[in-house]
C-alpha cells in the first residue's frame, strides 16, 4: 500500500492499495464515536436508459443478504454493538455508512465489505424488493415537493443520464434479473472507484490493516460504459395536478464542482436564496406574500450543474412569483451589495466549519474530495477560496449562467398555475 502525501500541514494521508482502492483516515480526539463511510464513486449516472434505476436497486438489494448475513443479521449486529448503519445512491456515487461507538471499526469494516462484495442477490428477494422499490417511486410521485424536482430535472438533462429518476421507472427496475443485476455490481463497484473514509474515533494503523484485509483482494472490473458529457436541455413540464398550492422548480445551467466558478455559484444561490435575509425571500415572500416556501440552491455534479429556486405558492400567484424571481436574478448580476456578500461568505464558510464536528460528514467530504480531486482540502484553504470571491465574480457567473439563453422548468399543481416556468422564461429572455 502506498500513501499519497498531503497537500498542506495536518490534512490526512491519502492512501492507495495496488488495485486502485483509496483509504482515508481521519482521527477526532476526544471522540467517543466513529464514522466509517465506504464510497463508491459510481451511481444512476453509470446506468443505461434500459438500466435506470438498477444502482438504486442494487444498494437495496444488498441489505438483503451479504456473505453468511442474513437482512436481519445485518443491521442487528450493526445495532447490538450501539451503531447504526445506512446507504445511499446519487447520480455519480453510493455510500455505505456505519456510526459506531469507539472500537467499533472492525464489525463495521466487516459488515459493509460484505455488502460491497458478496452480496447475495437471491431471485426470490429481488422480485419483493422491486415490489418494494416500485413502492418508494409511488410515494415520491404522490409527493408533490419531491416529484417537482424530478420533473424539472428531467427537463434540464433530457435524453442523459442526470435527467433519469434515481429511483428509476417501473418497467426498468421490473427488468432486473438475478444475473444481469450481479453483473452490473461488478462493475459499478469495482476497486478503481473505491475510497475507504473514516474519521472520529479511529487509528489509521487499525484503518490500513482492515481495509487490506478486506479490500486488498479485490480484482479490477469493467467499469460500466460513461454516459458521456452531460448538456443541459431545458424546457418546460407543467403538470396539471388538483392540489391545493402550486410547486415550482427553476433551472439555469450551471458550473459543476471542479470549475473555478464553483464557489461564486454557492455564494450566488445563497444570496438570491439561501436563508431568511435572502433577496427572494424578502422580495418574494416578505414583500409580496406570494409564496410560503421559496429558496435557491446550487446542484452539482463532477462536469456540471444547476442554479434551482424552488417555490410554494397559490396557483393564482405562481407566474407573477416566477417573474420576481426572475428579475431578481437579473438585479443580482447587476449590483451585489458587500454586505450581502460578507453574509452569504460567513454562511458558507459556518456550514464548512459546522460539518467539520460530525465524523460521518468528514468521512463523506473526504471521501467525495478523494473522488472529484484526487486529493483533500483543508478548511482554511476551503475558507480562502471562499474570501477570494468578488463582486465581479458573481455577475460575471451571472452572465454564464443567462449565457446559453436556456431554462428549465416545472411545475406542478392546478391549472392556473402552468404559465409560471413560461413567465420566467420571458422575464429572463424576452
Amino acid at each position: 500500500m502506498s500513501a499519497a502525501s498531503p497537500e498542506s500541514e495536518g490534512l490526512p494521508r491519502i492512501h492507495r492499495l495496488a488495485n486502485g482502492v483509496r483509504v482515508v483516515c481521519d482521527p477526532m480526539p476526544g471522540l467517543q464515536t466513529l464514522a466509517l463511510s465506504v464510497v463508491v464513486g459510481r451511481g444512476a449516472r453509470s446506468e443505461t436508459e434500459a438500466q435506470n434505476g438498477w444502482a438504486h436497486l442494487l444498494e437495496h438489494m444488498v441489505f438483503k443478504g451479504a456473505g453468511q448475513r442474513s437482512a436481519r443479521s445485518i443491521v442487528e449486529e450493526i445495532e447490538a454493538e450501539g451503531g447504526q448503519i445506512n446507504a445511499a445512491t446519487g447520480h455519480e456515487r453510493t455510500s455505505f455508512q456505519v456510526r459506531a461507538l469507539k472500537g467499533g471499526l472492525p464489525l463495521a469494516m466487516d459488515v459493509i465489505s460484505d455488502l460491497v462484495h458478496r452480496p447475495v442477490i437471491d431471485a426470490g428477494d429481488l422480485e419483493r424488493e422491486k415490489q418494494v422499490v416500485s413502492q418508494e417511486i409511488a410515494e415520491a410521485a404522490d409527493t408533490p415537493d419531491d416529484h417537482v424536482f424530478e420533473l424539472a430535472q428531467a427537463q434540464a438533462f433530457s435524453g442523459h443520464a442526470l435527467g433519469r429518476p434515481i429511483l428509476g421507472l417501473d418497467a426498468t427496475v421490473g427488468a432486473a434479473s438475478r444475473d444481469a443485476l450481479a453483473a452490473f455490481h461488478a462493475g459499478l463497484y469495482g476497486p478503481d472507484a473505491i475510497v475507504v473514509s473514516a474519521a472520529g474515533a479511529v487509528e489509521e494503523a487499525e484503518l490500513l490493516d482492515l481495509v487490506d484485509r478486506h479490500f486488498a483482494a479485490d480484482a479490477r472490473a469493467e467499469p460500466p460504459a460513461a454516459s458521456g458529457p452531460a448538456r443541459f436541455v431545458g424546457g418546460a413540464a407543467p403538470v396539471t395536478r388538483a392540489l391545493e398550492q402550486s410547486h415550482l422548480v427553476l433551472l439555469l445551467p450551471a458550473p459543476g464542482l471542479t470549475d473555478p466558478d464553483y464557489f461564486a455559484l454557492r455564494l450566488f444561490a445563497e444570496i438570491l436564496g439561501g436563508g431568511m435575509s435572502s433577496r427572494l425571500f424578502q422580495a418574494v415572500r416578505e414583500e409580496r406574500g406570494l409564496a410560503y416556501a421559496i429558496d435557491a440552491y446550487a446542484d452539482t455534479h463532477s462536469d456540471t450543474g444547476v442554479l434551482g429556486i424552488y417555490v410554494g405558492a397559490a396557483a393564482k400567484d405562481a407566474a407573477e412569483a416566477a417573474k420576481i424571481c426572475a428579475a431578481e436574478i437579473g438585479g443580482l448580476i447587476g449590483r451585489v451589495e458587500p454586505a450581502e456578500l460578507a453574509r452569504a461568505k460567513a454562511q458558507l464558510k459556518a456550514a464548512t466549519f459546522m460539518a467539520r464536528e460530525s465524523a460521518l460528514a468528514r468521512a463523506e467530504q473526504a471521501a467525495g474530495q478523494v473522488l472529484t480531486f484526487g486529493r483533500l482540502f483543508s478548511v482554511e484553504e476551503t475558507a480562502q477560496a471562499i474570501d477570494a470571491v468578488e463582486a465581479a465574480d458573481l455577475a460575471r457567473l451571472g452572465e454564464r449562467l443567462l449565457g446559453p439563453r436556456a431554462c428549465a422548468g416545472a411545475v406542478l399543481g392546478p391549472r392556473p398555475a402552468m404559465k409560471a416556468a413560461r413567465a420566467f422564461e420571458v422575464e429572463l429572455f424576452g
